[in-house]
């Protein structure tokens, strides 16, 4: 874990440490709480920009699996209570050749969050070390030298050190920060999540198992900040806070200008480009329907069964048998004549 941690330590310690240093070379005091405060707050915007290529593509990914789900649904119906090997094998094979026909990647959703874990633990534990580096009992890391370290560490926000933490708390005012930025944090998460399922989530995306699997985290996840969160440090409070605020404007200008397909975004979207006179044009994947070329050709082979169908006309041949009957008439109808 430290070899892997360590470049992203020294590369957050620099961006950290460079915001500082511009920060202080505009007036701010160097040795306050708050100009670090906003170290981290600027390390944060670096590092989400960074990552909006990849939120690009989470998007995209996002509205593709949207799309998808019709047919994912149907394969699933088709192999419903089937639990053989084989049923489940050609399950799966449909299914991948359903992602790679729609050009859909499931795993594209995610990359941002997993990018983001690293840089989160590589800031813990520059802010979890500052008092030890500061001490001389850890080395330093990157331009966090033994002074820096002692300068950060002896900054405080409203009585409160960015290395503080809820568990140990020696203070009331790091009780009350750290307590204030947990339910920020819980309510900017339950927001953006809220936000997602009701806006951007098409209809028939809300029956399958993954939109209720995002129920359930709606109401966990502020939970699970309230737990974990009174063990992280005051500036990783802060860091995460500040990602929360960023995601839900980002998601914000997504939903309202990039909404997912089928959503009640896209149909607001539409009415607001139909009201300035302006084509909407609708989200759409080449091959997600490779089953309609197919069932067009289908449909023709019906047109010779209509003439092959005339056949039965082959019982009015036997109108020729009832013909003698009909000559046998004639001479009956002739004996009455003669009679007459």
């Amino acid at each position: 874990m430290d070899t892997l941690l360590a470049p992203l330590e020294i590369a957050v310690a620099w961006i950290m440490y460079g915001f500082h240093q511009g920060l202080s070379a505009i007036g701010l005091p160097p040795d306050s709480g708050w100009t670090w405060a906003l170290s981290i707050v600027g390390l944060t915007v670096v590092i989400r920009i960074i990552l909006i290529p990849l939120f690009v593509k989470q998007i995209h990914a996002s509205r593709r699996m949207q799309l998808i789900q019709p047919e994912m649904q149907k394969i699933q119906k088709k192999y419903k209570g089937k639990t053989d090997p084989e049923s489940r094998q050609a399950m799966t094979q449909e299914t991948m050749e359903l992602y790679k026909r729609t050009g859909t990647n499931p795993f594209s959703s995610c990359l941002p969050i997993l990018l983001q874990s690293p840089i989160f633990f590589a800031l813990f534990r520059v802010l979890n070390n500052l008092s030890a580096i500061a001490h001389g009992t850890h080395a330093p890391i990157g331009p966090i030298t033994r002074p820096v370290a002692a300068q950060a560490e002896a900054s405080t926000i409203l009585g409160a050190s960015l290395s503080d933490k809820f568990v140990g708390a020696q203070t009331t005012s790091t009780q009350i920060i750290t307590v204030v930025l947990i339910v920020l944090m819980s309510l900017t998460t339950f927001t953006t999540q809220r936000q997602l399922m009701m806006k951007n989530m098409p209809a028939t995306a809300m029956d399958n198992p993954f939109a209720k699997q995002q129920k359930v985290l709606l109401y966990l996840m502020p939970l699970f900040f309230a737990i974990s969160g009174v063990n992280f440090p005051i500036g990783v409070l802060l860091y995460w806070l500040t990602t929360n605020l960023w995601s839900m404007g980002q998601q914000f200008y997504v939903i309202r200008r990039m909404p997912a397909p089928g959503s009640p975004a896209e149909k607001a979207l539409e009415e607001r480009r139909l009201k300035k006179g302006q084509e909407h044009k609708r989200f759409t994947i080449p091959g997600l329907h490779s089953e309609t070329p197919a069932a067009e050709p289908a449909a023709e082979p019906e047109k010779p069964r209509t003439g092959q169908r005339q056949q039965p006309k082959r019982k009015s041949r036997q109108k020729p048998s009832t013909a003698p009957q009909g000559d046998a008439k004639a001479p009956e109808a002739s004996v009455a004549e003669r009679d007459a």
